[in-house]
């Protein structure tokens, strides 16, 4: 009897190191599995933050144009989110990703679908770059001949930059091993889009500004102005908010999400105030876009700043942004209505050579940047995006025409484009 018992003892026991054992793989694949759907809520928290961004483009140029321009400006930020959408699922992410949406669902649904939300994710920067055009053609520009230049970019121009960069094809420029890491020390660094979605935007917007002419009588009379500051300041405060998703989720993962990201966005933004309300003398509008102008500069070294760097960079963006505006509009008359030129064209390029310099350990940051890498990216991408714009806009001009008639401008693009007005009961 004592034998048998300890027998049994002995198989409850291998039993029990069984369970235990099938329990704890049991336990590791809901960890797994944990993991996984948090990545992919987390990516698609960071969509839809990014998404509602749009809503902040679409007010801020509703509050920069005149009245009879406004249901034109919010048509087609929600338009020309709809083209890039079906653009870029098309062709523009499969030529920046190397992947194809046009298969069976089960390929795609692997770790609770977390390319769909990646997808999602990247397509709201692909979709900034007509938006961010929008603001500078505002008021003259035909909306589907200039939609059709956005879908060109959202399609090749801009997939080709951050396929380049982020991408399939970012061995050379941002891979450890590539020809920038191994002549210069280290690769290309964007973070967030610095360079890769902001100075792309603002310096394909250049040529399309250049090519429209100004407003009507933008020169001859004082008459033009803003229409609400309200207005322009909720775009400018939806913008802020969005674009802790926009940053912080470019870590693209859970695990890897970082404080410093927040903080140094938000150092940015308030650098870019301040300094926009110093030099500007407390102007409204210089206020609200410094805020973004600070945002903007800091999205390629968000990750790696000190955050008194991080608001260094955005101070120097909000004095660009004042000083770079009045320039361009003023001085040399190139009626970039919302200033995107400066704000996103000159502050990303300045936002993506300061990360080779703010963000090398001397000044406190996390280092693993080349200030030659930087520029030589930031200059080829310049370079590329005007002569490509310019080739877009250029044929199109010629072809079927990229300006309102002048009549459809004076009768206002809301009329003329969607023949309603922004307020109809006021206007019966």
């Amino acid at each position: 009897m004592p034998i048998m018992k300890k027998v049994a003892a002995t198989v409850t026991f291998l039993g029990g190191l069984g369970l235990s054992g099938t329990a704890m793989a049991a336990e590791g694949d809901a960890a797994g599995e944990l993991a996984s759907s948090s990545n992919t809520l987390f990516i698609l928290l960071g969509a839809i933050m990014i998404l509602a961004m749009h809503g902040g483009f679409a007010f801020l140029e509703v509050g920069s144009v005149r009245r009879k321009n406004q249901v034109n400006a919010l048509n087609k930020i929600i338009c020309e989110w709809a083209f890039s959408t079906v653009v870029y699922f098309l062709i523009g992410y499969p030529i920046a990703r190397g992947m194809s949406f046009l298969v069976p669902v089960t390929e795609m649904t692997a770790n609770h679908g977390f390319e769909y939300v990646k997808f999602f994710l990247l397509l709201g920067f692909a979709a900034c770059i007509p938006a961010i055009i929008s603001g500078g053609v505002a008021e003259r520009a035909k909306f589907w001949t200039n939609s059709l230049a956005g879908g060109i970019f959202v399609g090749l121009i801009y997939p080709l930059i951050e396929g380049a960069t982020w991408g399939r094809f970012s061995n050379c420029i941002g891979g450890a091993e590539g020809w920038l890491a191994t002549t210069f020390g280290a690769p290309f660094h964007d973070f967030a889009g610095s360079v890769v979605v902001h100075a792309t935007g603002g310096w394909l917007a250049l040529p399309a500004i250049m090519l429209l002419g100004a407003r009507l009588k933008r020169y001859e009379t004082t008459s033009i102005k803003v229409s609400s500051i309200p207005f322009l300041a909720l775009g400018s405060w939806i913008l802020i908010v969005g674009w802790f998703g926009f940053n912080v989720m470019s870590a693209g993962n859970l695990e890897s999400v970082s404080g410093l990201v927040a903080i140094n966005s938000l150092m940015a933004m308030v650098g870019g105030i301040l300094a926009a309300m110093a030099i500007s003398k407390n102007d409204a509008g210089f206020v609200h876009n410094g805020a973004l102008a600070g945002l903007v500069a800091v999205c390629a070294g968000s990750d790696i700043y000190h955050p008194v760097c991080a608001a260094v960079v955005g101070a120097f963006a909000g004095g660009i942004f004042v000083f770079m505006f009045e320039t361009e509009t003023e001085k040399w008359k190139i009626d970039d209505v919302l200033g995107v030129w400066p704000l996103h064209g000159i502050c990303g390029a300045w936002g993506g050579i300061a990360a080779g310099i703010f963000g090398q350990e001397a000044l406190g940051g996390l280092g693993g940047v080349s200030f030659f890498s930087q520029l030589i990216v930031t200059s080829g991408v310049i370079v590329f995006c005007l002569i490509a714009s310019t080739l877009v806009y250029g044929i199109l001009k010629k072809t079927v025409g990229i300006r309102l008639s002048a009549h459809e401008e004076l009768r206002g693009s809301d009329l003329s484009v969607h023949m309603i007005e922004a307020n109809p009961e006021e206007a019966m």
